[in-house]
C-alpha cells in the first residue's frame, strides 16, 4: 500500500511532475482509457500529459468520443475499457451523466472506473449522482495539473485493477461498494471516520479497535492549534471524541498515530495497522489493533477501501467548505438566510404549537455604519448574535440580513417581553457602548404555514408593521395581515393597468366669491373609474399610489390635464376661471418636480396665474427650506400656490410669513360644527390670519345655509363644497359655468 502528497496547483496540466512520479516499468499490455470530450484539443492535452505514464506495469491505449452518444457506443462494443475520462457538459448540460447513467444502469458495468471533468467552476453534479453512479474522481479542468491527472488516473486504474482482482469473494467486495457508497453520503468528518471504523469492522477479520484521527482546526470547535484530536473511536471510550490524541490513555496510539502522519506512510505492526489517509491536502489517521494476522485478501480488501475512502474523505471536506459557505453567516458563524428558510421548513411541519418564530430587524443600523465605521458595525453585529445565543439553549439563532436577525423557539423565550430585556443594556462594540432598538415580527406555530418561504414572508409581513408602528415595535402574523397586503399588490396592480388604459379621470368641484357667488374657479379632483364601471375611493387609491411610487406618474399626468382644461375654458369664453391641483409629498421630493410643472403650462400655453397648486402642511414639515426654495420658484412663474388643510397638521406659524402663497385653505374639519356656539374658534382665527397676511382665504365643505351665512359674517373670500355643487366631469363642469353666466 502506497500514500502519495497532492500538491495544490491551480493550471490544467502544468508539468509539476518531480522525482516523485509514478513510474512503473512498461510490459506490453495496456489499459484501455476513453477521452469523451467535445473539445478536441482537452483530447490532445490529456493524451500528452499521460504520454509517459505506466500503471501497474502497462501503458495506456487511448480511446476517443467527441459526444455522450459516440461515448456509449464505443463503451457497448469495447468491453475492455477500464477508465472514462469524462466531460459532465458537451451536447447537452447533463450528456456527461447521462453517459454515467448509461455506463451503470444499462450496460451494468460497475468495473469501469469513471473520473468526472467540466470547464464550468460553478457546475458540480448532485450528490446523489455521485453516490448512486460511482463516480471515482470528480474535478473541474482548471484544477487539474499534470500530477493531480497522473495521480487521479493512477488511483482510478489502481482501483479498478483491485477490484477485479478480488472479485471472486464477492461479499467482501460488496462491502466496500456499499459502504463507500454510505460514506459518500455523510457531510460531517466525524461522522465519517465513525463510518470507516464501522466498515474497516466488517472488512478486516482480525478487527479488534480502532480511532479516527485529525488535526481538529477547523473541525472541532474551538481547536485553534494543529494538534491531532480524535474524532471517532470504535471500542474505546465516548469521551476521547473530539478531544486531543495526548489525552488519550494509550502511548502505543498516540505514539504510532503521530508517526504514521509525520511520515506520510502507513505503518504496521503484528497487532496493529496504522493507515495514512490523503486526498486533496485532507489528512487523516486511522489505527486499528488487531487480534489476529491480516490475510492476503484483508490487505487487498483495505487497498480498494482506502482508495475509496481518500476521495470520500476529500468530498467530505469540501461538502463541509460547501456547507459553511452556503448555510453559514461569514460574520457571526451563525446560520444564514438560506439555512433559515430550511430550518424554518422544519418549523411549518413540526407537531409542537408551543414554538415561536421571530424576525429581529436593529433599528437605525446604517447609522452606526456610516457614523462610526463598519469595523465598529461588524463587533455590535458579533455583540448581537453573542447574546443572542444565551437566551435560551434550545433556541436557534441565524443572520439574515444586514441588520436582521432569525429566530426560533420555545414561545416563553421568543417573545417580546424577553427581548426586550435582552436588548435594554448596550452593547460593546470595540470601545464603543451602544444602546439600540429593535423592531420584531413574530409568528407562531399555529399560525405559519407550510414551508420556510411561505413562514418567511409571513414573519416579514408582521415585522414591516411593527416597524411602521409608532406606539408598539412588534407584532405577530395574524392571516388577515396577508389578506391586506395581497389586496394592497392586487390594487395596485389594477391601478398601474388602469392608469395605463386611461380610466382615470379629473373631476372638478367649482370655487365661488363668497360675496356675489361668482365662480372663480375649480379644484381639480382625481377620480378612479374601474373597467366595470365603479368608482374606487380616492382615499383608497391615493395612499396606494403614494406608497407605490406611481403618484409622480399620476401627478405629472393631472398638471397637465388640469392645463388642457384651463385651455378648453379660455377656448369656450371661461377666461377667468382658475384651476387648483394638489400635489403630494413624493412628488416634491423629485428634483425637476418644479420644471416638470413649468413645462407642462408652456406646453399648453396656459396663462399661469390661472394654475394653482394646493400643498399641505405635511410636505412643508418634511422639508421647510426645499420647499420654500421650490414654491419661490414657482411663483417667479406667475404660478398661484395654496397652502391646504392649514390648521391640522404640526407647522410652526414661523413658515407662514416665509411661503410664497396666494391661499388659505380651511379644512372641512373647522367648518363642520362652524354655525354650532363655540364650534367657530378655529375657522375664524384662520379667516383672520389670512387677512393679516393678505392672504386669500377659501373654506371647503359648506353644506349648508348657516355655515355660510356665518363664513360670510367673518367676510370670508371665497368657498367650495355640496352646498354649491358636487364635483362633477370636465364636461358638466363646462355646462355649470355656462349656467351660472
Amino acid at each position: 500500500m502506497q500514500a502519495s502528497e497532492n500538491t495544490n496547483d491551480d493550471f490544467l496540466f502544468i508539468d509539476d511532475s518531480d522525482e516523485d512520479e509514478i513510474l512503473d516499468d512498461a510490459s506490453g499490455e495496456t489499459w484501455k482509457v476513453l477521452i469523451v470530450d467535445d473539445d478536441p484539443e482537452i483530447h490532445s492535452v490529456t493524451q500528452l500529459a499521460l504520454s509517459d505514464l505506466v500503471v501497474l506495469g502497462r501503458r495506456l491505449e487511448y480511446l476517443h468520443a467527441y459526444s455522450g452518444e459516440e461515448a456509449n457506443t464505443i463503451i457497448a462494443q469495447d468491453n475492455d475499457i477500464v477508465l472514462v475520462l469524462l466531460d459532465v457538459v458537451m451536447e447537452t448540460d447533463d450528456a456527461g451523466l447521462n453517459v454515467v447513467k448509461y455506463i451503470r444502469e444499462d450496460l451494468s458495468r460497475d468495473d469501469i472506473r469513471i473520473v468526472l471533468r467540466t470547464g464550468q467552476p460553478g457546475y458540480a453534479p448532485e450528490e446523489s449522482v455521485i453516490k448512486d453512479y460511482d463516480i471515482n474522481d470528480y474535478k473541474t479542468k482548471t484544477e487539474l495539473t499534470r500530477r493531480k491527472l497522473v495521480t487521479t488516473v493512477y488511483a482510478a486504474i489502481r482501483s479498478y485493477q483491485q477490484i477485479t482482482t478480488v472479485t471472486k469473494n464477492r461479499e467482501g467486495l460488496e462491502k466496500i461498494i456499499e459502504g463507500s457508497s454510505n460514506l459518500l453520503e455523510i457531510h460531517s468528518v466525524q461522522e465519517f471516520g465513525q463510518g470507516v471504523l464501522d466498515q474497516v469492522n466488517t472488512l478486516l477479520s482480525g478487527y479488534d479497535r480502532g480511532v479516527f484521527c485529525a488535526r481538529g482546526h477547523g473541525i472541532v470547535e474551538g481547536a485553534d492549534d494543529l494538534s491531532l484530536y480524535v474524532l471517532a473511536q470504535d471500542g474505546w471510550n465516548e469521551s476521547v471524541i473530539n478531544r486531543k490524541l495526548e489525552n488519550m490513555q494509550s502511548a502505543q496510539v498516540n505514539e504510532q498515530v503521530t508517526a504514521c502522519f509525520q511520515q506520510k506512510e502507513h505503518l504496521a505492526t503484528e497487532n496493529s495497522l496504522t493507515l495514512y489517509l490523503n486526498r486533496g491536502g485532507y489528512r487523516a489517521v486511522i489505527h486499528i489493533e488487531l487480534d489476529a494476522p491480516m490475510c492476503e485478501l484483508d490487505k487487498q480488501l483495505m487497498d480498494v477501501f482506502l482508495s475509496n475512502m481518500s476521495i470520500g474523505y476529500e468530498n467530505v471536506h469540501l461538502f463541509q467548505k460547501l456547507r459553511n459557505a452556503a448555510y453559514k453567516d461569514w460574520l457571526t458563524d451563525l446560520p444564514n438566510r438560506l439555512q433559515f428558510l430550511n430550518l424554518l421548513d422544519d418549523f411549518s411541519t413540526s407537531g409542537s404549537d408551543d414554538r415561536v418564530a421571530a424576525l429581529i430587524d436593529i433599528n437605525h443600523f446604517s447609522d452606526i455604519n456610516d457614523g462610526l465605521g463598519q469595523e465598529v458595525g461588524n463587533l455590535l453585529l458579533a455583540a448581537v448574535a453573542k447574546r443572542l445565543t444565551t437566551l435560551d439553549k434550545s433556541l436557534t439563532v441565524a443572520r439574515v440580513g444586514a441588520d436582521v436577525f432569525g429566530l426560533i423557539g420555545p414561545a416563553e423565550s421568543v417573545c417580546h417581553e424577553k427581548l426586550a430585556d435582552l436588548f435594554s443594556l448596550p452593547f460593546e462594540a470595540g470601545e464603543q457602548s451602544l444602546p439600540i432598538n429593535i423592531c420584531t415580527g413574530f409568528c407562531r406555530k399555529s399560525e405559519a404555514g407550510q414551508g420556510g418561504v411561505k413562514v418567511l414572508n409571513q414573519i416579514n409581513i408582521a415585522l414591516n408593521l411593527a416597524k411602521k408602528n409608532r406606539d408598539e415595535h412588534f407584532k405577530y402574523y395574524k392571516q388577515e395581515m396577508e389578506d391586506q397586503t395581497l389586496w394592497r399588490l392586487g390594487m395596485i396592480r389594477q391601478l398601474r393597468t388602469d392608469f395605463a388604459d386611461d380610466r382615470l379621470e379629473l373631476w372638478y368641484q367649482p370655487q365661488l366669491n363668497l360675496a356675489n357667488g361668482k365662480v372663480i374657479g375649480a379644484e381639480a379632483l382625481l377620480r378612479w373609474r374601474t373597467a366595470d364601471g365603479n368608482f374606487v375611493s380616492p382615499g383608497v387609491f391615493i395612499p396606494l399610489a403614494e406608497y407605490s411610487g406611481l403618484i409622480i406618474d399620476i401627478g405629472n399626468w393631472v398638471v397637465h390635464q388640469a392645463c388642457k382644461h384651463l385651455k378648453h375654458l379660455e377656448a369656450e369664453g371661461f377666461d377667468d376661471v382658475g384651476v387648483s391641483v394638489n400635489v403630494s409629498i413624493p412628488q416634491f421630493r423629485r428634483d425637476n418636480f418644479v420644471d416638470t410643472v413649468i413645462d407642462a403650462a408652456k406646453e399648453h400655453n396656459i396663462e399661469t396665474h390661472k394654475l394653482e397648486l394646493e400643498i399641505t402642511e405635511n410636505i412643508l414639515m418634511d422639508d421647510p427650506q426645499m420647499v420654500i426654495d421650490a414654491l419661490t420658484k414657482l411663483k417667479e412663474q406667475g404660478i398661484s400656490i395654496a397652502l391646504d388643510d392649514f390648521g391640522t397638521g404640526y407647522s410652526s406659524l414661523g413658515y407662514l410669513q416665509k411661503l410664497p402663497i396666494d391661499r388659505l385653505k380651511v379644512d372641512r374639519s373647522f367648518i363642520n360644527d362652524i354655525a354650532k356656539p363655540g364650534g367657530s374658534i378655529l375657522a375664524d382665527t384662520i379667516i383672520n390670519l389670512g387677512k393679516q397676511l393678505n392672504l386669500k382665504v377659501i373654506a371647503e365643505g359648506i353644506e349648508d345655509v348657516e355655515q355660510e351665512s356665518h363664513l360670510k359674517a367673518q367676510q370670508c373670500d371665497e368657498v367650495q363644497g355640496f352646498y354649491y355643487a358636487k364635483p362633477m366631469p370636465a364636461d358638466e363642469f363646462l355646462t355649470y359655468l355656462k349656467a351660472k353666466q
